[in-house]
């Protein structure tokens, strides 16, 4: 039994090190962060089968964040046949036995500024590393010359794969050069994977306004949306994301077949294109804290092109309220916004006639409608308030220089794209063309249903907003509000509908007032389902009436996913606040060091009291407060509290007295 069991010892020993022996690496490459918090390993290896593979780790702070995984894009192209039958390969896996060529680095260190943003001042900080590959057919007869003589010689294809580190994250892409060999690019998927350890676990969604499964990378029924975000054994966290997908194939995360705790890229379908081509950005920010992720969300704003409308004055982010479709509706709203701070009032589905209708033309009003859209428009001039308007893809798929033109005309500001169709290369490019011919009439653009951004909007700021969100028109829970910071605003601005006097609410109306601080969103709506009979005085509708859209400043005070965030923003010499819980009752003890040192401020607090007389329960209080001031937030179940905070003038350090040290609120 002891020999048998030594002999048995022997043979596992012999097969590891046959293992070992079978994976040789060829090529090694090193690419860190310029902090040198990460570092990306990049391998060509012949493996078990004798056959070459691109593989990649990556460690954060000294811990692995993503294992050996494989790198690589799925063609299936005719022009390869000869080659990859003598190779005994498929035309899915062209990346293997690519031939290295050479080595390309760089590094960028620059600040920019964003038209508007979570953030006033952008870093662009840099190390770049470009590995330039090569593949050659066979030997393949070429004929000509007057003389049709006739010759052989090998073609030769090239594919760079680009690779980012930024302090915030990693990144890269496989870039196709323009070539003289008429190359037809027919792209089927990717071997793009993402390794983990056992005992990871991912905040999986099935579709853009799904809910949120927090589940291991084990048995899941489909693919998972990105941003995905996960909670790794070793205490990091890791974001999966995408960017400058304008002309690719959306991309989600499936488990991989053949080996365990790995993530697979899954483009929507095959995409045909001719080089010079790029596919989008494969995105991988870590982090030790959850609430760093958001904080270092720009990284897929720096991984598009700079922004391409020249005059771009026009461009004015801000808050908005959906009117009823009559004229009556539409002319009460103008009168609230203009009282309460806001910006636009949106006409949504149904003002032209039955949005699913190939009959219904978005160039007049529905005859059955009493709304007169030109005496609205001026009124709203008037008061400088905009008007934007829901158009179904099927009716803008019709003309959209015809459209447009008439939208100007009428003098719209914005248009809310609907039931749009995503994923696929078609419609990716068609959506993101039509934004740009937006911006030629100078229209703002929000696109609703299930598109999610991947940085277009540095690229065009048009795009104000998207939805790709579950939001208020599912009324989702206070549980997954706490999730969503996390996950889908690590891709950008989301359009959440907030709702305030609704009775569907899932939340307390202070949650609710929290939102507008906590979710991005350039353009904000706060009145979904909402209309202007419905305030009755309710003093905590100054916030609303005061908060910001876009921010010089954002700040992750405290947040874990899926149970609490607390969010610090601010805009000139104004902090704003929000803090929400999920539906757990919670103590949550804040400092507001975050504060300039030399300035007393009044703070404005909004906050859940059940013995309110109002029928929203929300108390609102007033305090002087400094840097020095910790505040502890006794937040009800489903609650939140929102604050804002301003310098004290001299009347308000008379009227408010002593500055606080510590309070419960």
């Amino acid at each position: 039994m002891k020999n048998s069991s030594i002999f048995l010892l022997f043979i596992l020993l012999l097969g590891i090190g046959t293992a070992e022996a079978q994976t040789t690496v060829l090529h090694d490459w090193k690419l860190s962060s310029p902090d040198g918090s990460y570092i990306m390993q990049i391998t060509q290896e012949k493996v078990a089968t004798g056959k070459k593979q691109l593989f990649y780790t990556l460690t954060y702070k000294g811990k692995q964040a993503i294992g050996k995984s494989e790198l690589g894009i799925q063609l299936d192209n005719q022009l390869f046949e000869s080659a990859l039958a003598i190779e005994n390969d498929t035309s899915l896996s062209w990346c293997e036995n690519l031939d290295f060529a050479q080595e390309y680095r760089q590094s960028t260190q620059q600040e920019w500024k964003p038209l508007y943003g979570e953030r006033s001042r952008v870093k662009e900080d840099y190390k770049e590393l470009v590995l330039k590959f090569t593949k050659f057919d066979e030997q393949t007869a070429h004929t000509e010359g007057q003389q049709g003589t006739s010759y052989d010689k090998r073609r030769s294809y090239s594919l760079d794969i680009v690779f980012r580190a930024y302090n915030e994250g990693v990144a890269f892409k496989y870039f196709f050069p323009e070539n003289s060999n008429g190359l037809f690019l027919h792209i089927t998927g990717e071997q793009t994977s993402f390794a983990f350890e056992e005992g990871t676990k991912a905040y999986y969604e099935r579709w853009a306004q799904g809910p949120y499964f927090l589940q291991p990378l084990k048995n899941w029924k489909d693919e998972s949306e990105r941003p995905l975000t996960l909670s790794l054994p070793n205490g990091l966290y890791v974001a999966l994301l995408e960017a400058q997908m304008v002309d690719y194939a959306r991309t989600k995360l499936k488990l991989s077949t053949s080996q365990a705790n790995t993530l697979q890229a899954s483009i929507y379908g095959e995409v045909d294109a001719i080089p010079p081509f790029s596919t989008s950005w494969r995105v991988i920010m870590v982090a030790q804290q959850p609430g760093q992720l958001i904080e270092h969300n720009d990284l897929v704003l720096n991984l598009n092109l700079e922004n391409q409308i020249k005059d771009s004055s026009w461009i004015k982010p801000g808050k908005a309220i959906r009117s009823g479709l009559t004229t009556a509706q539409a002319l009460a709203c103008i009168d609230f916004a203009a009282q309460h701070g806001l910006h636009y009032v949106h006409l949504d589905a149904g003002w032209y006639g039955p949005e699913m209708k190939v009959a219904s033309k978005a160039n007049r009003v529905a005859g059955n409608r009493d709304l007169d859209m030109q005496e609205l428009i001026h009124y709203a001039a008037q008061k400088d308030i905009g008007i934007f308007i829901y158009v179904n893809q099927r009716a803008l798929m019709d003309d959209l220089d015809e459209l447009f033109a008439l939208y100007q005309k009428w003098g719209v500001k914005g248009v809310k794209f609907g039931f749009v169709q995503v994923g696929s290369n078609r419609w990716s490019t068609w959506l993101h063309q039509a934004v740009k011919k937006a911006a030629q009439y100078q229209l703002l653009v929000d696109i609703h249903d299930e598109y999610r951004p991947t940085g277009y909007s540095r690229t065009y700021p048009n795009l104000l907003t998207q939805e790709g969100i579950r939001g208020n028109e599912e009324m989702p829970d206070a549980t997954h509000n706490t999730i969503l910071p996390f996950t889908r605003f690590l891709a950008g601005a989301g359009d959440y509908t907030i709702s305030y006097y609704n009775s569907r609410i899932k939340t307390t109306h202070a949650h609710q007032l929290a939102l507008s601080v906590v979710y991005y969103s350039p353009l904000q709506f706060l009145y979904w389902y909402d209309t202007p009979g419905m305030y009755q005085g309710e003093p905590e509708i100054a916030f609303f009436d005061q908060v910001k859209t876009v921010w010089d400043d954002t700040k992750v005070l405290k947040g874990e996913i899926g149970h609490y965030i607390a969010t610090a923003r601010r805009s000139a010499d104004e902090w704003f606040v929000g803090a929400i819980t999920n539906t757990e009752q919670r103590k949550l003890d804040l400092k507001l060091d975050f504060l300039n040192p030399d300035t007393v401020y009044v703070m404005d607090s909004y906050t859940d009291d059940a013995a309110m007389r109002t029928k929203t329960k929300v108390a609102v209080n007033h305090f002087l407060v400094d840097q020095k001031t910790s505040l502890q937030l006794l937040l009800k179940a489903s609650g939140g509290a929102a604050l804002h905070l301003r310098p004290a003038t001299k009347m308000d350090k008379v009227k408010y007295k002593n500055v606080l040290t510590r309070k419960s609120l």
